[in-house]
């Protein structure tokens, strides 16, 4: 194909996963020939790739493939359209510029997703951004996750919730989200362009893995210091002041005088939430689920989901998504992690807090998931009279559980699965054995750590999920708690320009201000961020 071209998708090619992609194009291109398309007029290539899993003793690979044809081919274009394609649009990032003049450079606080976008498309721009963070960047961030694996000693801003990349560096570094917009292309295009593998464009469930994500981030960083931008580590936020021609930031490395100011801060700023909530920010409470990490073998699983294909390469380390909400709350299961590990992602002392993790090539022993029941903001009891401080206070008192459960020096409270729905306590694990920092648990009785209607409804999930899936609850099965932070607990309100509510300078932005729900939907709400900004300036 030369010269411009439009590419046309045909859909729900189902193949074994013995054939796998070369199959899928075969497909397509007889589906082609016999609406007399001759394959050598177009060009074809695979869109995108997911495992049907629906049946154990069947299990597909569905394609979509893309055909590309001439952008004036009208012929081509008819006939596609007869046998059901539907036409790609392209995606890119249009700017649209004010008429306000930017006096002082923006910044933004926060590295993860959100903030690392936000400040990426600001630099690209010219409008050389400051973006700060109060943790380091990725290869010192790694020493003290490693340090604090090593000795128990907890850095408080700089774990794996804070520094270089957010949460999702020390992630599966999972891409799948429910939002429907035209820029998550846009940002799987980016992190492939900044070092990600490129079949997170083509898998309808993508990841990067930790391994490769630590780099990315690297990349990212590097590439906004290249286009005029400012990035410090080690920089905390702590005061906010507007002044007639734009902010004084205050941090722990002296004062800044900002134009705008982006808050991507990350679901677990707690201090940064206080300090909002008291300099007069309207701040409010908002659903969150609390839970446990659920440990199977990685072969059990892939047992459970493959049957006799398991282990098959084409099909690769396989993945479940559950939920049940029958009842007066949802049981779902998050964040999987085929092939990980459960890590320490504390960033408080005197707290325990789980998440999961895996690398790219996912070949761990274990597969792991957070299983998590909904919490309301009617579960919350205020403090100082604020509800959404009691929304974190009602975090922190199950990792503070957890802290005391697992014997006071950070290792977790771990129950197997035959004991937590038993009602007893004591088995140490045989199986499977708990991947948490190394294995630094400790038996426990978790109805001792989580609230009861938690536990209630986490016996009544596992059981729920045994049904579709035979081996879900088996009793070897190890649950290590707590995972709390699977969301922010607060939302900081933003009106539809995106800025705070009474603060026109001031942006919340992301995962932490309750706008997002992992790295795509956060990426994609700074890139929001940004373009929101730069609509209020003249072009630089």
């Amino acid at each position: 194909m030369t010269g411009a071209e439009v590419r046309y998708i045909i859909d729900a090619i189902s193949v074994s996963p013995d054939g796998g992609e070369t199959e899928a194009l075969n497909v397509a291109a007889r589906r082609l020939e016999k609406l007399g398309i001759k394959t050598r007029d177009i060009g074809l290539s695979i869109f995108k790739r997911s495992v049907d899993a629906r049946k154990r003793d069947d299990v597909r690979l569905v394609y979509s493939v893309a055909v590309s044809i001439s952008a004036d081919d009208r012929t081509h274009e008819r006939l596609l359209s007869k046998l059901g394609a539907r036409k790609i649009e392209e995606t890119s990032i249009e700017f649209e510029y004010g008429d306000g003049q930017m006096l002082h450079r923006p910044m933004v606080v926060g590295m993860g997703p959100a903030g690392m976008f936000c400040a990426l498309i600001l630099a690209e721009q010219g409008y050389r951004p400051i973006i700060i963070d109060r943790g380091d960047c990725v290869a010192d961030r790694v020493r003290a996750v490693d340090r604090f694996y090593a000795q128990a000693v907890l850095d408080t801003d700089s774990n794996i919730q804070f520094g270089a990349g957010g949460a999702g560096t020390f992630s599966d570094g999972k891409l799948l989200t429910r939002i429907n917009d035209a820029k998550c292309s846009y940002v799987l295009k980016a992190l492939v362009d900044f070092g990600a593998p490129e079949d997170i464009t083509l898998k309808a469930k993508p990841h990067i893995g930790t391994d490769i994500l630590r780099e990315v981030v690297d990349n990212i960083l590097k590439r906004i210091k290249e286009l005029g931008g400012e990035v410090i580590y080690r920089c905390k936020m702590t005061g906010l002041e507007r002044l007639a021609d734009g902010v004084r930031v205050a941090t722990t490395k002296g004062d800044f005088v900002c134009g705008d100011v982006v808050l991507a801060l990350g679901h677990s700023a707690r201090d940064t939430y206080k300090m909002l909530i008291e300099s007069g920010y309207s701040v409010s409470p908002k659903p969150i689920s609390v839970g446990v990490r659920i440990e199977h073998l990685r072969e059990d699983i892939e047992y459970m989901l493959y049957g006799n294909f398991a282990g098959h390469k084409a099909l690769g380390a396989a993945e479940y998504a559950l939920s049940d909400t029958k009842r007066e709350r949802g049981v779902y299961t998050f964040c999987m992690c085929p092939g990980g590990e459960v890590v320490g992602a504390a960033s408080e002392e005197g707290g325990v807090v789980v998440n999961g993790m895996s690398k790219y090539a996912r070949d761990g022993r274990n597969s792991n998931s957070a299983l998590a029941v909904s919490v309301r903001p009617d579960d919350f009891c205020a403090v100082d009279g604020n509800l959404a401080l009691g929304a974190i206070e009602f975090q922190r008192k199950i990792e503070r559980a957890a802290f005391v459960a697992g014997g006071r020096d950070y290792s977790a409270p771990m129950q197997t699965v035959g004991d937590f729905l038993s009602g007893t306590r004591g088995s140490t694990p045989t199986k499977v054995t708990p991947t948490y920092m190394g294995g630094r648990c400790v038996v426990a009785d978790l109805d001792g750590v989580l609230p009861d209607f938690v536990t209630d409804h986490l016996r009544y999930g596992i059981l729920s999920f045994d049904k579709k899936y035979r081996g879900f609850a088996d009793d070897c099965a190890i649950l290590t708690g707590a995972e709390t932070r699977t969301s922010a607990p607060v939302r900081i309100l933003r009106g539809e320009d995106m800025s705070a509510i009474g603060h026109e300078n001031i942006y919340p932005c992301g995962e932490g201000a309750g706008y997002a729900g992992g790295i795509t939907s956060a990426a994609v709400d700074g890139i929001k961020t940004a373009l929101a900004i730069i609509k209020k300036y003249k072009k630089i």
